[in-house]
């Protein structure tokens, strides 16, 4: 007799980092994988985990992700000490870091993460080669935003 799999709640999403897309134009997307712990894991499974702030450098061949904050467990290995901001390892290919670091020497463009997500039994972060908004451009998507929320109020009452 087969057992029956156990079935995932969501869309597998993890954490997203909102603020990015009001501070950047995202120019291009990458999906990267992750070197991560045993502790990690565990609690990026019980959804504890934060991409506020959170940034990639581009440095020796490397891609690491700074400031993502993986809250540890109650219940994770005592004998471990647990760093919940650690920089951890990006796995991208060749070519594209090779794309990412020819694009962060221009001027202004940045590498940010966007989201972590489950790809299987694998987390993947979504980063992206993004160029910054000024104080203007942010204004006129803040507008943007609000004149869509009206529009839809307006249709839905007719």
């Amino acid at each position: 007799m087969a057992k029956a799999k156990k079935k995932g709640t969501g869309s597998g999403t993890i954490a997203l980092n909102k603020k990015a897309r009001f501070d950047y134009h995202i120019e291009e997307t990458f999906e990267a994988g992750m070197a991560l712990a045993g502790w990690e894991v565990k609690s990026l499974r019980a959804g504890k985990a934060q991409l506020v702030d959170s940034y990639v450098i581009l440095q020796n061949q490397e891609a690491w992700l700074v400031g993502a904050h993986i809250s540890p467990l109650q219940t994770a290995c005592t004998h471990v000490v647990a760093d919940p901001t650690r920089d951890r390892k990006l796995l991208l290919h060749r070519r594209e870091l090779a794309k990412l670091f020819a694009a962060t020497e221009q001027k202004g463009h940045t590498c940010i993460a966007l989201a972590l997500y489950w790809k299987g039994s694998k987390v993947k972060c979504e980063i992206a080669l993004a160029k910054g908004k000024r104080q203007h451009d942010k204004r006129d998507t803040e507008k943007d935003r609000d004149w869509n929320r009206q529009k839809q109020r307006i249709m839905n009452r007719h």
